[in-house]
């Protein structure tokens, strides 16, 4: 019997707008696969607080959810990073992981003043970036203050030492014009990892790219 396959998508956007509405549940479906879409803490369904300490505990909510027994987990930008964490917390709970739109940028420690800027309708309008995000933000479904105390919460580092604890098999899924990138990095880092490169495409269009869908369908052997 085949795993469960947990989706959980990146920030700013939700279970529907980056699984459901570019086909990959129904693709899963169709292939026979349950289907976990989990909505991150202030995104989608989720609750939406707008103290920053209530995403401090941002992977054990993500873990609460996932299905008893192996996962295929699969996660797109914060998504990914959150179930990276989890790991290399608990890698018995993973039968495989797929990262996309993640590389060197889960290495660094940085602030994300740009984007709590775009979510909060400040900064340059003309940075891709900015625009992006800014337009997430004026989803009607969106709340800001949620977001922008996600934001504001620091995620657990990613360590060489903690990600030496991944040993599930991991595949990482990247554009190579993601400023996430570039991948290597972090594969080499990884116990058990390979890197699949999509030509062409950013890290924005990367949940709408089909080499990507393709990519994960096949490691997934959920191709129908």
């Amino acid at each position: 019997m085949s795993n469960p396959v947990v989706l959980v998508h990146g920030f700013g956007t939700s279970s529907d707008r980056t699984w459901r509405d570019n086909g990959w549940i129904d693709l899963l479906q169709d292939a026979g696969r349950e289907v976990v879409a989990i909505d991150l803490l202030g995104h989608g369904r989720s609750d939406k607080p707008h103290d920053p300490a209530a995403y401090d505990d941002l992977e054990a909510l993500v873990a609460a959810q996932l299905p008893d027994g192996p996962i295929d987990g699969v996660g797109f930008s914060l998504g990914a990073r959150v179930l990276l964490t989890l790991a290399t917390e608990t890698p018995e709970r993973f039968a495989s992981l797929t990262l996309l739109g993640v590389g060197t940028n889960l290495l660094v420690t940085e602030g994300s003043g740009l984007i709590v800027d775009a979510i909060e309708g400040r900064g340059d309008p003309a940075n891709p970036v900015v625009q992006y995000f800014a337009g997430l933000a004026a989803q009607p479904d969106v709340d800001r203050a949620a977001l922008a105390a996600c934001l504001r919460s620091a995620r657990p580092a990613l360590t060489p030492e903690r990600l030496a604890r991944a040993t599930v098999p991991v595949r990482v899924v990247l554009g190579d014009q993601d400023f996430a990138g570039p991948g290597e990095p972090l594969v080499e880092l990884l116990p058990d990892a390979t890197l699949t490169m999509l030509p062409g495409v950013d890290h924005f269009a990367t949940p709408k790219s089909f080499a990507a869908i393709d990519a994960v369908l096949e490691g997934l052997g959920a191709v129908p």
